[in-house]
């Protein structure tokens, strides 16, 4: 880092009027409360903080619930939307915007104030946090961070369109607010899903031994970002296809190419005995014929096995499979409300997501992608790269998007340590990158950004 952020100013911004709505969270949003959501936009010009916060303020309107404050009741979660406001900072950095790529997803790169997730269920503190960056080279970042119990990336992505739209002075998208998710989702959801809940209940061992984890993950694991240009992608997809003997998406393809070179790296090999697991959150908007301008956890996800050494080839089949029949096959929404009556909501902070299980290397690959996050525009500015980021590198999770500019996909990845050195050698670029060709044409900032694999 070439100096430490200096703050310019500070402030609260509000939408300036408390609609008062009390919105009761439903099991999903309960389940993931404490993950906060950090993301960082980073644009080639230096934005007005004085226009991105009458612009917010706007916003803030349409999707009140980022403004409001966490309470507990029993044992219950709910959102009011009191207004008590997002805090947004402005500070200056002395980097460059290649500088400031390469280190956005180290815990302290200083890009965003992560919510206090935890904390934040008794009241009190922000559900939405902003910080402006304006960095040496004119250029800057814009950071934020959410609370995972207000909605998903789709939510998020609807309040920065109302943002961007209020700033740009266009119309903003239609957005719903559901004061009680379950119920909502009562008339959308078949009256059986897959039966398979997607948390578990972790037994005193595996929380103590889940708990080390934690405790040693900034220590012990490292995150890593690779980029996959839009023809070496193109190349992955027709194999696998052409291999398959029928049409596999990007997002099969990806998801099991970089799970199986991952693996393949970290030793895992056909004479293996523990069969891999994958788990894939999805938006189940459009499974279920729900607007996509509702705001909320609409989110189910996948989950496959495969012997281990399993290539891409078989994974990928297996995951458009999962794709082609997820409402009967994953869909877990009824399931999830089953096991939580068998067990006792009292008991739903002892659940963990099924699909975090550093115990057996269960990956989570989360796909970003097609949000629309490249559209939005803040001053005639549209994003240059995007990120996710944490405060916490917690083991085979992961993360795609679109990369520079809205070109090819960005991987972000947490693993070990000794994986992670690998993953940036000639070895792990050799692998990842095999459909890549020499003259494969990359956006300009690939070659600037440090410690890109």
């Amino acid at each position: 880092m070439s100096g430490w952020p200096e703050l310019r100013s500070s402030r609260t911004v509000r939408a300036g009027h408390a609609p008062g709505t009390v919105i009761t969270c439903g099991v999903t949003d309960t389940v993931i409360a404490d993950v906060p959501v950090s993301v960082v936009f980073f644009f080639d010009r230096v934005l007005d903080d004085e226009v991105l916060a009458a612009g917010l303020s706007r916003a803030l309107a349409a999707v009140p619930a980022f403004a409001g404050r966490l309470r507990t009741v029993g044992d219950r979660l709910e959102i009011v939307c009191d207004d008590a406001g997002i805090p947004l900072e402005t500070y200056d950095l002395d980097d460059t915007l290649p500088k400031a790529i390469s280190r956005v997803t180290l815990p302290n790169a200083g890009f965003v104030d992560h919510v206090a997730s935890n904390a934040a269920r008794q009241g009190g503190l922000p559900l939405l946090t902003v910080r402006l960056t304006r960095l040496a080279d004119g250029t800057c970042a814009l950071g934020c961070s959410f609370h995972h119990s207000v909605g998903d990336l789709a939510s998020f992505m609807l309040l920065v369109r109302a943002w961007s739209a209020e700033v740009e002075g266009v119309d903003r998208p239609e957005i719903t607010t559901l004061v009680d998710p379950d119920a909502y989702l009562d008339e959308s959801l078949p009256e059986t899903d897959s039966g398979r809940p997607g948390f578990r209940l972790q037994t005193p061992e595996q929380a103590a031994r889940l708990t080390a984890e934690i405790d040693a993950a900034p220590r012990a694991n490292r995150t890593v970002q690779v980029f996959f240009g839009d023809a070496e992608i193109a190349r992955l997809r027709e194999e696998a296809s052409t291999a398959a003997c029928r049409k596999l998406s990007t997002n099969d393809v990806l998801c099991a190419h970089v799970a199986t070179t991952l693996r393949g790296l970290d030793g895992d090999t056909a004479e293996s005995a523990e069969t891999r697991s994958l788990a894939m959150p999805v938006n189940v908007r459009r499974f279920l014929g729900i607007d996509p301008g509702v705001v909320g956890n609409l989110v189910s996800e996948i989950f496959i096995t495969s012997p281990a050494g399993a290539d891409t080839v078989a994974v990928a089949t297996r995951i458009r499979e999962a794709v082609e029949d997820f409402p009967r096959a994953h869909l877990n929404l009824r399931a999830n409300r089953a096991f939580l009556e068998s067990i006792g909501r009292a008991r739903l902070g002892e659940c963990i997501p099924i699909g975090f299980d550093p115990d057996r290397k269960t990956m989570t690959i989360t796909n970003w992608s097609r949000f629309g996050i490249y559209d939005v525009a803040f001053q005639g500015a549209r994003p240059v790269f995007f990120s996710p980021t944490s405060n916490l590198q917690l083991p085979w999770v992961a993360w795609l998007v679109e990369g520079f500019e809205g070109r090819g996909i960005l991987l972000t990845v947490a693993v070990p340590a000794r994986l992670a050195n690998l993953l940036r050698g000639p070895a792990g670029r050799a692998a990842l990158h095999r459909s890549r060709e020499a003259d494969d044409p990359l956006p300009e900032l690939v070659t600037t950004v440090r410690k890109l694999a």
